[in-house]
């Protein structure tokens, strides 16, 4: 595992977070929704970017 997707996956875990906070402080549903996608990209990206597909 390498640095850049190391920290990937820790800001998209970060994230998942948030979601969790807004949604517990009922913020707005589209502000959910984009730090979801936000998340689910991150994430994404770090475990497509693990060196263990090769």
């Amino acid at each position: 595992m390498n640095g850049l997707s190391t920290i990937l996956i820790v800001v998209g875990l970060f994230l998942v977070g948030g979601i969790i906070s807004f949604v517990k402080q009922e913020m707005p549903k589209s502000l959910v929704v984009l730090l979801s996608i936000a998340a689910a990209m991150c994430l994404v990206a770090g475990v497509m970017r693990l060196e263990v597909w090769n």
